[in-house]
């Protein structure tokens, strides 16, 4: 199955220039869904995860009923000021400004095997904070993974684990 055949690009959104991909299609897609986690699980399982640490928001989309298949926790990472309790948290630069991600203090046990998932790969930024945000935290990160990468913007170079997608758009 081609997942691309389940994935719809709308041009300009969220601003003018951007093709922005649309996975909500593919998850209403029953048979698309399970192949594109089959898959997933597939790629991500080599790494021997503890847990999987999804990117918000899609990123828990993917992050969380990939978990289940494999077996492991998840966790999430988060924008500022969302999770309750105690929290650990990283700034981080972006093309045009800056963000934080969080996590909760009590999230990662020391030593624990995190694979950081999201549900697209661009430029990198985001995917490096979260690694760097689940080391700081105590985590081992031995991988990361997306649904699909933008092969183009060459957000791979910035991550320092190995990567894994199901989908590349090459422009």
């Amino acid at each position: 199955m081609d997942l691309k055949d389940h994935i719809r690009g709308i041009p300009d959104f969220p601003k003018p220039g951007i093709l922005f991909y649309d996975i909500s299609t593919l998850l209403r897609h029953a048979d698309a869904w399970q192949v594109a986690m089959g898959r997933m699980a597939r790629a991500v399982l080599p790494y021997q995860p503890d847990l999987l640490a999804g990117i918000e928001s899609r990123g828990f989309l993917i992050a969380a009923p990939l978990a289940l298949k494999l077996g492991c926790g998840f966790v999430m990472l988060r924008k500022r000021g969302k999770l309750p309790g105690a929290t650990t948290g990283l700034d981080y630069a972006l093309e045009y400004g800056a963000d934080r991600i969080e996590i909760q203090a009590d999230a990662i046990g020391r030593g624990q095997r995190v694979v950081v998932v999201d549900d697209l790969l661009a430029t990198g930024g985001t995917l490096a904070a979260g690694i760097a945000l689940l080391r700081a935290a105590g985590a081992e990160v031995p991988a990361a993974a997306a649904l699909i990468e933008l092969t183009f913007l060459n957000g791979r170079a910035r991550l320092d684990v190995p990567f894994q997608s199901l989908v590349a758009y090459d422009e």
